[in-house]
Formats: structure tokens, C-alpha cells, sequence
């Protein structure tokens, strides 16, 4: 018989008991990323302008009241001042409502694209696309609104004195959020295609 030949710990094929806990703290650090949260929010956003798109559409009837008393201004003080401001015309009410949701749809499928565009990028950390995308989804759920809830609605048609049809609140918490995602997206932890691979 021959020499049985054990392997030593120069075997290419052996492992380290440490290897293993090693690689799940490697991965567990990756979640931990700037990039992984900037993915992560960026998706929350676009599932958020999703379902409000979604729910303007399929619901049409119940948030084209809220448009359609807003612009007129039936529940507002009613100051003689302001009253000359109010959107009378459904036609108009209606064109209004509809260019809203059209607004929506399009952030929606902005960030949809952004976060797949996260997805394919945290394998190759490259980010630079995704963080572009994503800032064009935001920016336009920062001027939907920004401008046209806080500054149009709340205080050209005085949507802050209706108690019945006041969307203040909820505008507030999408620009919240909208704005922080955009924080993280560019902070310097994010790295771009060239800085991935210094």
C-alpha cells in the first residue's frame, strides 16, 4: 500500500472556522450601506406615489370633490379679498385634477425606474444613474406637493382655513419624506461609477 498523504493547512481546498461569520458580517455591513438606504427609500417613495396614482385612478370620484373644493373655495372664510382667486368651472376643476394625477403617474414610474436602476447598481456599485433618476422622481413629488398643495392650494386658495378639505398635513408628510430621500441619495457614502472604484 502507499503513504496516505493528509491534507495540510496550505490545502487550497481547506477553510478557516472563521470564514463562514465572517462573510455574514461582510453582508450584514453591505445592508448597513448609505446606498442600500438610498435604495431603500427610493422605493418607499415610489411605492407611496404608486398607490396615491393608483387610488386617484381606480377611486377618480373622491379626491376630484376635494380638487373640485379647494379651487372653488366654498369652504374656505370666505373673505370677499380671496373670493376672486376661486375655479368655479368643473370643466376646469376637472382639467386641473386630471393634470395632478398625470403628475403622479409619471413620479410613479420615475422611481419605479429609479429603483431597479438601485438594484442593478448596488451589484456593480455603480450608483451614478440611479442617483439621477431618483432626483428627477423627487424633485417633481417635491414641486407636486410643494407647489402645488403647500403654495397653490394652501395659500393662493386658502385650503388652510377648510376644515372639511384640507390636505396640509399629508402634503407635509410626502415632502418630508421626499426631501430626506433626497438627503440620503446624495450623501457622500453613496458613491458614483468613478468613486466605486478608487
Amino acid at each position: 500500500m502507499g503513504q496516505v498523504h493528509r491534507p495540510t493547512g496550505g490545502d487550497s481546498g481547506a477553510r478557516s472556522p472563521g470564514a463562514a461569520p465572517a462573510a455574514r458580517g461582510s453582508r450584514l455591513l453591505r445592508l448597513g450601506a448609505p446606498s442600500v438606504a438610498a435604495a431603500a427609500l427610493t422605493a418607499t417613495v415610489a411605492l407611496c406615489m404608486s398607490l396615491v396614482a393608483f387610488g386617484n385612478i381606480t377611486d377618480f370620484g373622491t379626491n376630484q370633490q376635494f380638487v373640485r373644493h379647494v379651487l372653488s373655495m366654498d369652504t374656505t372664510f370666505k373673505d370677499p379679498d380671496l373670493m376672486g382667486r376661486a375655479i368655479e368651472s368643473p370643466a376646469l376643476q376637472d382639467a386641473a385634477y386630471v393634470a395632478i394625477i398625470v403628475w403622479e403617474t409619471v413620479a410613479a414610474l420615475v422611481l419605479l425606474a429609479a429603483t431597479w436602476s438601485w438594484i442593478t447598481g448596488l451589484r456593480r456599485d455603480a450608483y451614478d444613474r440611479a442617483r439621477a433618476v431618483t432626483t428627477v422622481g423627487l424633485v417633481m413629488v417635491l414641486l407636486l406637493f410643494g407647489v402645488a398643495f403647500l403654495a397653490i392650494g394652501g395659500e393662493w386658495f386658502a385650503m388652510w382655513q377648510s376644515s372639511d378639505w384640507n390636505g396640509l398635513d399629508a402634503a407635509a408628510r410626502y415632502i418630508a419624506l421626499a426631501a430626506f430621500t433626497l438627503l440620503v441619495v446624495h450623501l457622500p457614502g453613496v458613491r458614483g461609477e468613478a468613486a466605486g472604484r478608487t
